[in-house]
């Protein structure tokens, strides 16, 4: 008697079925109304994702902007499998592998010149603190320990640990959790309400980094360490630097010897048309935070690109044969991690996928320009393959914004929403054909809210 066929659709959908979903508690989410009505995705490939009932849904923002070269690539996990056979992981102090170093030079081929010597971590957030940890190594080592203050800019997101969200500047994300570290200086952001519409930088708005003056006027100089900011502000909805405004905020950082820290979590890897935005801009930081794109999704990884200047003076500081620099995790460097980073970049260049992405960032840029006809869309800011979509606000704020998440999921198309504002980065595979399906789906959906 011959057996029934199996099918692989019904025997996801019978594993999901029976999952008990009381215990995980999800970050970021509106976990009772999440399990009310589960968004869940059992497998993918390339700029798809699949749901349980074989649904194919594509991904509008590379996951949470960390999959650019598409989902489940086979030289990724090739590279991943064959690392947990040979090595699984050592301790990274005191210790290390081939893997570190190899990953370490690769990263100092794709930044800036100068900016080349790398810390490796395991998030974004990570990233963030251990590029704060450097800048106060950095002073103290200079002789300049009174720098403890940080600056940044209101509306900013720069991850979720302590130092980080203490930085942020996105009001939910902060008031929960007390006063957090004292000493951070907040700039206004650069969202203007007069240039809607505005494709690219505007050509207002520079002057609004004399801000870092003003810090530097009221506070003193001596007592700044760093300032940080997002090249492109991205969790919030993508708040694009007006000309001259990175530049501005370069010469006075200069000028009062306080440390520039660019947090290149999103932008890095390409988003901006280049490897990093830094070069962009066209402007130098002291520090580079990334994480993210970086092993394209597949496993957690983060690491700060250190001005050697950074490093020379800290190091030069210890006592010989003394550590350095008092930072780390246990997972700096793992072993499989920079396996699956090695593999990442090696697909970025033999794909070309840095040009792959500027050459997309044309068509995207026309496709998302075209909604600002819907009546509901009251501003577009894009920049490189980003793109921030706000939509009118409804009886209470962000709830036409979470209407839009679940009805563009429901029409097969994963985007990331902040508040009103629909958010779009796609992988840089993505074709010019599926950056209008993309849009397409975002215009049907937004004109039926």
């Amino acid at each position: 008697m011959r057996s029934a066929t199996r099918n692989p659709i019904d025997e996801v959908r019978n594993v999901v079925m029976d999952l008990e979903m009381q215990n995980y508690w999800m970050p970021f989410t509106a976990n009772r109304s999440f399990k009310t009505a589960p968004r869940l995705i059992t497998s993918a490939a390339g700029v798809h994702l699949i749901d349980p009932d074989g649904r194919r849904i594509l991904d509008g923002s590379s996951g949470l902007f960390c999959v650019p070269a598409g989902h489940c690539r086979p030289e990724i996990a090739k590279a991943v499998s064959e690392q947990l056979r040979k090595l699984d992981y050592t301790s990274p102090f005191q210790f290390s592998h081939p893997g570190g170093f190899r990953l370490a030079e690769k990263i100092a081929s794709l930044t800036p010149p100068g900016l080349d010597r790398i810390f490796f971590a395991n998030s974004g957030s990570e990233s963030v603190d251990t590029a704060m940890k450097m800048a106060l190594a950095y002073h103290r080592a200079n002789g300049q320990p009174s720098r403890q203050r940080f600056v940044s800019r209101e509306l900013a997101y720069h991850g979720v640990n302590f130092g980080g969200l203490s930085c942020g500047g996105m009001v939910k994300n902060r008031e929960g959790f007390g006063t957090l570290l004292p000493g951070v200086v907040h700039m206004r952001h650069t969202q203007s309400q007069k240039g809607t519409f505005t494709r690219g930088q505007a050509d207002a708005g520079h002057d609004l980094a004399d801000d870092l003056q003003r810090a530097v006027d009221l506070h003193g100089a001596e007592s700044i360490a760093a300032v940080i900011v997002e090249p492109v502000v991205g969790s919030v909805g993508i708040l694009v630097p007006p000309k001259g405004y990175l530049q501005r905020l370069r010469q006075i950082a200069s000028q009062h010897g306080i440390l520039l820290i660019f947090d290149e979590v999103i932008t890095g890897f390409g988003r901006t048309g280049n490897r990093f935005a830094a070069q962009t801009f066209d402007v130098q930081p002291d520090l580079i935070t990334m994480a993210k794109a970086l092993t394209n999704g597949a496993m957690p990884m983060g690491a700060v690109a250190a001005g050697t200047h950074i490093y020379d003076t800290i190091a030069s500081a210890a006592p010989e044969n003394g550590i350095e620099f008092f930072h780390g995790y246990t997972y700096s460097a793992h072993p499989v991690a920079t396996a699956a980073a090695l593999a990442t970049i090696e697909i970025f260049e033999t794909d070309g996928l840095f040009e792959q992405a500027a050459d997309l960032i044309g068509p995207f840029q026309e496709a998302v320009y075209s909604l600002q006809e819907l009546p509901l869309v009251t501003d577009i800011r894009s920049f490189g393959l980003l793109a921030g979509i706000d939509l009118a606000t409804a009886e209470r704020f962000g709830q036409r914004g979470f209407a839009a998440l679940r009805k563009l999921f429901e029409a097969g198309l994963m985007v990331r929403v902040t508040n009103d504002t629909i958010i779009l980065a796609p992988p840089f595979v993505m074709t010019p054909t599926q950056i209008e399906q993309m849009v397409s789906i975002v215009k049907d959906v937004v004109t039926r809210l």
